[in-house]
Parts: structure tokens; C-alpha cells; sequence
């Protein structure tokens, strides 16, 4: 769908722009819908209720903008280049202060590289949003193999690991020789998987999700770690079906997934209601329109399927929470409604080298997206120590 050169190092700029006969055909889609009945609950136990899904895909349908938005993407700067035979697309955007850190953003699933978009500029010039200069960052935000304006791998093992190591290379390739990662989902698996790895330049990361569990139970849990406990009894019962589904069969999921517009949208769209902070409603966490950019971003590169493909990639070289030290400088900023909170004191088991610990009041899963000027800030203070090193 998007072509780019195979020449070494190449990086070429990237602009988006979608036929209007993939737009017409959306919404005939949405038209043309077929209902189930309702839900026998009176909350959200068995997925999205009729009336919410009926909402969303009536806005959807009559009242978003596509157009808006890839205006807006377009004002930025956009590229793609080849890395180990897959197309990369990312958003590269250059403060204008000396001395400024580059950062490495990574997004997981449902979202994209939509949930970074307002940290931009909180980043990149901080010193207009009551920030100082010598906080400034350099904005990498690569959309991941399979999503987005990225190609889609045509072979197996495309996991997170290659994706780290894809990574490094786009950071050499920009130029890079000291750097910072951040991630949250998929983004904090690359993130910690580049901690191991420990690339030449790379001085540490960030992470609003821990993939931290200490190898047997504690027998008599502190307030915090039996919070962490059922988080994580409960992540894996009632909300892990996803995982499991894209993990063993995104294949079978990818049909549904890239033939039916509203059954990608509900797939999306439970997430924003069970992983965001919100009231009872994701419109109260994320603007419908911001939920609508990513859903549709998925729709229109037909990427349903091929995100899926991650977690069967991931999951086939095995998934541990346990996993050996990593002395690299690491910066943890936990958020309220996040899937699983680790304790510190566990996290200080595996990170020998936890630089900052925070946590917030508010905000979920999709931290930037949700509360970008606090992720900013966060960011800011993490990486504080790190910087001139």
C-alpha cells in the first residue's frame, strides 16, 4: 500500500493521504450494519452495551472527519524507511533548544502513534508550556510492524524483540548517539526488551506499565502487593480473553476484524472503556473524536489482523513477569487505572537501577493520551538525571 525505497538508509518524507473511495466505502459499511440484540446486563459485563455501540457508529457514521485528522498528521513531520525488509513509519519532530534528549516513544495495542500526538509539542518546546528549555526532547514515534502506516510482516517472527532491535537501528539511522525509550503496553515490552539489550547511546527508559512479578506469592501480602495480586487474578480471568484470542488465532479475529468496520470499532472501543479512567463512560477519559482517529486509522490500513499478529508472535517466545535484573537506568511513573500496579518494592527487585518512581492520581492505560500534560511532565522529571551523561 505505501512504497518505500530499499536502499540502505534510506528515509524518506511520508504524506497521508486516503482515496475518498475507501472513506465512501466506510460508510456504506456502517449503512449497511447488522444488529445484535441487546445485552441481557444493564452494564458493560458483556462487552460494549447496544445503545454505546449505536452511538459511537451513528457519530461515526454521520458526524466524523477523517480529513480533519489527516490534516492535522500532515502539518507534522512524517517518514517512512526500510529496516530489515519491513517499511517503518514515524514521526520525527526536532526541538528547536540545544541540547535536547531524544526520546524514543513506542505505542502498543489498541492504540497507535496517535496516543503521543499532544505530548509533541509539551516535549519538543517545553519552555511555552511553563517547562524549561534544558527539558527539551528530540520526538521519535515509529508506528509498530503491522499497524499503522507500517508495512505488515509477511513472515513469522516479527515479535517485540526484532522490534527492539529495529529500533536501534532507526535511531542510528536518525543519527542519534545518546537516547532515552519510552513505552506503555507493547511499547514497555520493547522498552524493557531494549534495557536488556542495552544498545551503545541508549542512557535508559521509561515505563507507565511493569512487567514485574516477584517469582512466589508473598505470604502475607502488604496492602500494595495484595493490590497488585488481584490485578493481576483479575487481568488474567475476566480481561484476558483478548489476549488469548489474538494470541492463538489472529487470523480467525482478522477476518471479522478487517471485513466489519463496527466490529473493529467495539473491539477498540471496550478497551477505552475497561483501561482509561473514566466514569462509567470512555467518552469521560478521551474525546470521541480521539477514540474515532485511532479506530479509523485501523480500519483504513486495514491493520486489524496484523496487530493481532503481535501477540501471537510475543506469546510464542514466551511471556514472563519474572524476568532476570536489569541494571540499566529505569523510570517508572504508575498510573491509578492501569491494567497491573506493581508495587515498588518489587520493581526494585528487578530494576537495580530505578532512577524514579512516581505515582499519579489519575489517568490509565493510555496515559499520554488520556492526561498528556502530566505524562509530559513525567517524562520531564525522569529523565532529568540522565540528561548531559
Amino acid at each position: 500500500m505505501y512504497q518505500t525505497s530499499a536502499a540502505s538508509n534510506v528515509i524518506e518524507p511520508f504524506y497521508i493521504n486516503i482515496p475518498q473511495s475507501a472513506l465512501d466505502d466506510l460508510k456504506h459499511r456502517l449503512e449497511w450494519t447488522r444488529w445484535p440484540e441487546r445485552e441481557t446486563v444493564s452494564n458493560w459485563k458483556q462487552g460494549v452495551p447496544l445503545a454505546k455501540a449505536q452511538a459511537l457508529i451513528n457519530y461515526w457514521r454521520l458526524h466524523y472527519d477523517w480529513r480533519r485528522f489527516e490534516n492535522r498528521i500532515n502539518k507534522l513531520s512524517n517518514f517512512r524507511t526500510t529496516i530489515d525488509g519491513i517499511g517503518i513509519h514515524f514521526i520525527h519532530v526536532k526541538s528547536k533548544h540545544a541540547n535536547a534528549l531524544p526520546i524514543l516513544l513506542t505505542h502498543g495495542w489498541p492504540g497507535s502513534f496517535i496516543e503521543f500526538l499532544r505530548i509533541i509539542p509539551l516535549l519538543t518546546d517545553p519552555t511555552v508550556y511553563g517547562g524549561k528549555a534544558e527539558d527539551a526532547f528530540h520526538v521519535v514515534i515509529p508506528s509498530l510492524p503491522g499497524y499503522g502506516f507500517s508495512d505488515k510482516p509477511t513472515e513469522t517472527e516479527w515479535n517485540t524483540v526484532r522490534i527492539a532491535k529495529t529500533w536501534v537501528v532507526l535511531m542510528e539511522r536518525l543519527g542519534y548517539n545518546n537516547w532515552v525509550a519510552q513505552g506503555g503496553d507493547w511499547g514497555a515490552d520493547v522498552a524493557t526488551i531494549l534495557g536488556y539489550m542495552r544498545p551503545q547511546g541508549l542512557l535508559g527508559i521509561h515505563l507507565n506499565l511493569q512487567f514485574v512479578f516477584p517469582e512466589k506469592e508473598p505470604d502475607n501480602p502488604s496492602h500494595d502487593e495484595q493490590r497488585a495480586i488481584e490485578g493481576a487474578n483479575y487481568y488474567l480471568s475476566d480481561g484476558w480473553g483478548f489476549f488469548q484470542e489474538q494470541g492463538t488465532r489472529p487470523q480467525t479475529i482478522g477476518y471479522g476484524l478487517c471485513d466489519s468496520p463496527v466490529a473493529l470499532a467495539t473491539w477498540i472501543y471496550e478497551k477505552f472503556h475497561e483501561w482509561t479512567d473514566n466514569k462509567g463512560d470512555p467518552e469521560d477519559a478521551l474525546g470521541i473524536d480521539d477514540m474515532l482517529d485511532n479506530i479509523t486509522l485501523y480500519w483504513l490500513t486495514n491493520t486489524g489482523a496484523s496487530s493481532a499478529r503481535l501477540f501471537w508472535e510475543r506469546r510464542a517466545i514466551g511471556i514472563s513477569l519474572s524476568g532476570p535484573e536489569l541494571d540499566l537506568p529505569v523510570a517508572v511513573s504508575v498510573f491509578p487505572y492501569e491494567v497491573f500496579r506493581a508495587p515498588k518494592s518489587w520493581a526494585q527487585q528487578k530494576y537495580s537501577n530505578l532512577i524514579y518512581w512516581n505515582e499519579l492520581e489519575k489517568g490509565g492505560h493510555f496515559a499520554a493520551f488520556e492526561q498528556p500534560e502530566l505524562f509530559a511532565k513525567e517524562l520531564r522529571a525522569a529523565f532529568r538525571a540522565l540528561r548531559n551523561t
